[in-house]
């Protein structure tokens, strides 16, 4: 199942189109490839697009967009200068189906995937890079915080978005400088 456009790629792809410029790009979980294809557009150095989906994977390829099937990082090769992840990231909901929550559901509480995310996301970072990524007031934000303090980056909120009974974020997370 792709997952569709929808407000959070929408929000998420105006801040790529401003970022992507010049950069090594990766696209975790690229879906409809609608943040691969901004960063396209808007003249990035380089561009992969990873999700775990063969479907997603095949209609990328016939649109000319360089592909990676990979859970995550776990077939990424290299360093990029900018990460791009529109996660899955509302709490696990019992009357959603399965595949509908493979792109909705971050885990049980919502932040697991993206926990999961951060902590691989250093590897594959270049010193002066940034990941950019789109949150809900739905999710879960203490464990995610903890875990950009543990793992020394930075985040700072560069959109909001209100719709209906939530709130979208996208943020901006580089590495600390060090000292």
């Amino acid at each position: 199942m792709i997952y569709e456009p929808a407000e959070d790629s929408w929000l998420l792809e105006k801040e790529v189109r401003k970022f992507s410029k010049g950069k090594k790009v990766l696209d975790i979980g690229t879906g409809s490839g609608i943040q691969a294809e901004a960063a396209k557009e808007s003249k990035a150095k380089s561009i992969v697009a990873a999700d775990i989906d063969k479907e997603t994977i095949a209609y990328l390829k016939k649109k000319g967009i360089r592909t990676l099937r990979s859970d995550l990082f776990s077939k990424v090769k290299g360093k990029f200068d900018l990460i791009i992840f529109n996660p899955p990231y509302l709490p696990r909901d019992s009357r959603e189906d399965r595949e509908s929550e493979r792109i909705t559901s971050g885990g049980k509480s919502g932040d697991e995937i993206i926990i999961k995310f951060l902590n691989q996301a250093r590897n594959h970072l270049e010193k002066k890079g940034m990941i950019l990524t789109v949150l809900s007031s739905l999710t879960p934000k203490e464990r995610i915080d903890q875990v950009i303090r543990e793992i020394r980056y930075e985040k700072e909120i560069i959109a909001e978005q209100k719709i209906f009974m939530e709130k979208l974020e996208v943020w901006k997370i580089t590495l600390k400088a060090s000292i």
